[in-house]
């Protein structure tokens, strides 16, 4: 990830989940007569939303590992000649 373009999508991304999380978490508190305050609508998004994000690269990160053991199955070992 060093393309500053694919970062900086990134933190938008993130940053607009966070954002409409934290709306709705509110909307829902209001709708049901729970008020919570933003802010601590705003730190409960944010605990969501970073274990959404770890769990996520989790994911990449045991796909990617399945993958190259696959890879490394297929390849012929080294010959003897």
């Amino acid at each position: 990830m060093t393309d500053p373009n694919r970062k900086r999508r990134a933190y938008w991304s993130v940053t607009a989940w966070w954002m409409l999380l934290t709306v709705t978490l509110w909307l829902l508190g209001k709708a049901t007569e729970q008020p919570a305050t933003l802010a601590g609508c705003a730190a409960s998004a944010a605990l969501l939303v970073a274990i959404g994000e770890i769990g996520d690269g989790l994911r990449r990160g045991r796909k990617a590992h399945r993958l190259s053991q696959k890879r490394r199955a297929r390849s012929p070992g080294p010959r003897s000649g």
